[in-house]
C-alpha cells in the first residue's frame, strides 16, 4: 500500500474509471482510443500494487469487486480534483487570476487607470492590483529594479531600454485662480505666463522638466515659488492665489467645481503629451500583466 502514492499514476486511474463505467474493457478502450490491450495492463497494475483485485473479468464485460469500488470511488475524487486544479490553473494562465503590481505616474493614475482598471476588473474580478505612483524615471527605474510588471509613464530618457506600447494621451492646461488676469483666455501660450510665480511638482517630474526644457528653449526660466508632492497640494496652493500650474486636463477637471480654479488649454505642440505602457518583456508578462495589456490595446 505504500507505494501507491509513488506508483499509482492519474492515467492507470482515468483507464479504470471508464472500465467501471462502461463495464467492458473493449468499449473503455474504444472511449479512450487505446488498445484494449494497454487497458488491461493498467488495471493488472493497479491490483499488482493493491494486492487484491479491483474487477472480476467475465465473459460479457466487468464486475467490479468490492475492493474496486473503493478504488473507484477515490479515483474519481482525485480526477475531479485535478479537473477543478486544471480549471483554476487556465484562469491564471488567462489572466483570471494573480496578482498585478502597477507603477504610474501622476497623469495615467489619476486620469485614466481608475476608469481602466474598473473596466478591467468587471472581466476579470479575482485579479487583485497594486498601484503604486511614482515620476516618470522612477517609473522606469522600479521596472528594472523592483518586481512591478507593468509602469505607467510619459516618455522620458531611458525607455528605449524596456518595451512599451502607447496608452493615451493627455492635454496640459494652465490653471489659475478665478480672479486671475488670465481666467478668461480662451487658449494661452507659454509666453503668457511664463513670468508668473508657478507651483510646481517637484525637479524630477516628466511635467516639471517639460515646463524648464520649453523655457530654455526660450532663453528664459521659470519662476517656480513653491514645490509640492501632490496634484491635490497644487491645485490648494493655486486656489489660495500662490501662483500658477500646468496641469493635464483631467487631472484639473476635478478640482474646478470645489476650487477657486479656471482652466485654459495651452496652445502649443508640447503641451499634447503621450503616455505609454512599460515593461520588460512583453513574451515574459505574468498572466494577469499580459491580460491587462491585451484589455487596454482592445478598447
Amino acid at each position: 500500500m505504500s507505494n501507491l502514492v509513488r506508483k499509482l499514476d492519474l492515467t492507470s486511474l482515468r483507464l479504470f474509471v471508464a472500465v467501471c463505467q462502461e463495464r467492458n474493457i473493449a468499449r473503455a478502450a474504444e472511449r479512450e482510443a487505446i488498445a484494449p490491450s494497454a487497458v488491461s495492463r493498467r488495471i493488472a497494475e493497479i491490483e499488482g500494487l493493491i494486492g487484491l483485485p479491483v474487477i472480476h473479468r467475465e465473459s460479457r464485460g466487468i464486475s467490479v469487486t468490492p475492493i474496486g469500488e473503493a478504488v473507484l470511488r477515490h479515483a474519481q475524487e482525485v480526477l475531479a480534483d485535478i479537473e477543478r486544479l486544471e480549471a483554476e490553473l487556465s484562469q491564471y494562465a488567462t489572466g483570471a487570476k494573480g496578482t498585478l503590481r502597477i507603477v504610474g505616474n501622476m497623469s495615467s493614475t489619476v486620469q485614466f487607470l481608475p476608469e481602466d482598471i474598473a473596466a478591467f476588473k468587471r472581466v476579470f474580478p479575482d485579479v487583485d492590483i497594486q498601484i503604486d505612483e511614482q515620476t516618470s524615471s522612477q517609473v522606469l527605474r522600479s521596472l528594472v529594479e523592483s518586481d512591478f510588471d507593468l509602469g505607467f509613464c510619459n516618455p522620458v530618457p531611458g525607455i528605449e531600454q524596456l518595451e512599451h506600447l502607447p496608452y493615451r494621451s493627455d492635454r496640459l492646461y494652465l490653471a489659475v485662480p478665478r480672479h486671475h488676469r488670465l481666467a478668461r483666455a480662451t487658449v494661452v501660450r507659454l509666453g503668457d505666463f511664463m513670468d508668473e510665480n508657478i507651483v510646481g511638482m517637484g525637479q524630477g517630474t516628466s511635467l516639471t522638466q517639460l515646463l524648464v526644457r520649453e523655457a530654455g528653449r526660450r532663453g528664459a526660466s521659470l519662476h517656480v515659488k513653491i514645490s509640492v508632492s501632490s496634484l491635490d497640494a497644487l491645485c490648494r496652493m493655486v486656489h489660495v492665489g500662490l501662483g500658477v500650474a500646468v496641469v493635464p486636463q483631467h487631472s484639473g477637471e476635478l478640482y474646478v467645481n470645489t476650487l477657486d480654479l479656471a482652466l485654459i488649454p495651452i496652445e502649443e505642440p508640447w503641451a499634447i503629451r503621450e503616455l505609454v505602457i512599460v515593461f520588460r518583456q512583453r513574451d515574459r508578462l505574468t498572466a494577469p500583466a499580459a491580460a491587462l495589456v491585451n484589455f487596454l490595446a482592445s478598447r
